[in-house]
């Protein structure tokens, strides 16, 4: 053999064995590390996740709101102090308050004037507003929770059907490329038979078209895999790549397929959302309803005011000073307690309004609770049945695929001696290949009515926990 074909030949082998490698080396990507996985990238998941964090920000500030307010104001100014009598409306603040005896005549006479000013204010009694207030932002905060939840439960559905639909395509696509396989062989049989002038010319043709047949099979099969790699992907929050799965799904069936669930009926996570949503709309009524009584305030405010301007001002129009200490330093001191009651007599009228469209807004959704409800029972149902089909084509297809093979050696066999035709053989070749598709989905069927009974129930476990 020339030097240089034997480095070839040993550069392929080389090439092949880092191939072999790498696929042994390739990770197994279980079921519970694809769920973990898609819980900790996917999308949908982390804006629940900040929409309950939100909400849990917000219940803290609803409930500081119940602590009084506390105000510190200070204002250093200067300017004129002529008064004239009359009234005076300062509409939204925009008039200043310039406080001096009413004059004959304008002037302009100005100094520096000051008011230091601690206010407290506390409504401490508004008939429930405020604790039916925090209830209702409590109630959003377990809803949001439910929401996480629900949200969670559902992801994990889907990424378990987006494995088990990848996991098909790739047996089916290597059932496809075993039928290639057979029908390359058989095709190699048939040519040489007909070079032998044993079988007529016809024989390589529907050989050849077997061929191409079943290369357009695989190529099929192939693009379901891909694109049910990408699917999962999108799932898993990662770059679509290949995916080496766990053959635990095609190897064996559930441990216990009619597994009971450890929830209720009502515990499904996604019924727990639309409870806490009634929940939070019942809560959102008792609150309106409060906004229709009066409020009671305490109130205190405690002044310090500096003026420039002198007592003796109004009769002698020269006592004042412009020195900054004089106006800025206070010389005089209030203070008012008190108790004010508001209430708007007409706000019942509009409360009342308010309060019977929120009770409407319950009902709509109790009413699409008991719609989910149903479907979900109506679903657990199914379930059952969807099982017991599954389990009997489970049991069936090894007694199709052992008679297809046995059918196909012994056609094979015949063929090859002369004794049967290539329509025989072809219908065998095709018998088996559909025993071996049978066979790949009839052992899918069975994880996925488990996973379809999971999501009824609304236990994950009844998938995830039956190897």
């Amino acid at each position: 053999m020339p030097k240089q074909l034997f480095r070839f030949f040993l550069l392929v082998i080389f090439f092949f064995n880092i191939v072999n490698d790498a696929i042994s080396q390739q990770k197994v990507l279980t079921i519970k590390d694809a769920e973990q996985l898609a819980l900790a990238n996917y999308s949908s998941i982390k804006a629940k996740a900040n929409q309950l964090n939100a909400s849990k920000a917000n219940l803290a500030e609803t409930k500081s709101e119940y602590v009084p307010d506390f105000s510190l104001s200070a204002q250093q100014d200067y300017g004129t102090i002529n008064g004239q009598n009359g009234p005076l409306y300062g509409y939204k603040g925009l008039s200043v308050a310039s406080a001096g005896p009413p004059l004959a005549n304008q002037n302009w006479n100005a100094a520096f004037g000051s008011l230091y000013l601690a206010n407290v204010n506390w409504d401490f009694f508004a008939f429930g507003r405020s604790v039916e207030k925090i209830k209702v932002q409590s109630r959003l905060v377990a809803q949001n929770e439910s929401d996480l939840t629900q949200e969670q439960f559902q992801h994990q559905v889907r990424v378990a059907a987006a494995y088990l639909d990848l996991l098909a395509a790739q047996q089916l696509a290597r059932a496809q490329l075993d039928n290639l396989d057979r029908s390359i062989d058989l095709q190699k049989v048939v040519v040489a038979r007909v070079k032998n002038g044993l079988n007529p010319g016809v024989d390589s043709s529907l050989a050849n078209a077997g061929v191409s047949n079943a290369r357009i099979a695989l190529t099929t099969a192939q693009q379901t895999v891909l694109d049910q790699s990408s699917q999962l992907a999108q799932y898993l929050g990662i770059t679509p790549q290949s995916f080496l799965l766990d053959s635990v799904f095609i190897t064996k069936a559930p441990e216990n397929a009619y597994k009971a669930p450890a929830l209720s009926a009502s515990g499904h996570p996604i019924l727990q959302f639309y409870s806490n949503r009634i929940a939070v709309s019942d809560e959102q009524s008792k609150y309106l309803k409060t906004l229709a009584y009066p409020t009671f305030t305490l109130f205190g405010v405690y002044q310090g005011r500096g003026s420039g301007f002198s007592a003796g001002y109004g009769s002698n129009l020269s006592a004042y000073t412009s020195s900054y200490g004089s106006g800025a330093d206070p010389t005089r001191f209030n203070y008012l307690l008190g108790v004010g009651l508001v209430w708007n007599l007409t706000t019942p009228l509009r409360v009342h309004n308010l309060v019977k469209s929120q009770q409407f807004t319950s009902e709509q959704y109790k009413n699409e609770y008991d719609l989910v409800d149903q479907q979900l029972r109506n679903q657990q149902n199914l379930a059952e049945s969807r099982i017991a089909s599954a389990l009997k084509n489970y049991h069936e297809v090894p007694i199709e695929v052992k008679a297809a093979s046995d059918a196909y050696v012994q056609k094979s066999a015949l063929y090859k001696n002369g004794l049967a035709n290539i329509v025989d053989l072809t219908q065998a070749l095709y018998t088996l290949n559909r025993a071996e598709v049978d066979r790949d989905i009839a052992n899918n069927n069975v994880w996925q009515a488990v996973l379809y009974k999971a999501a009824a129930t609304g236990d994950f476990g009844v998938f995830i926990n039956n190897f």
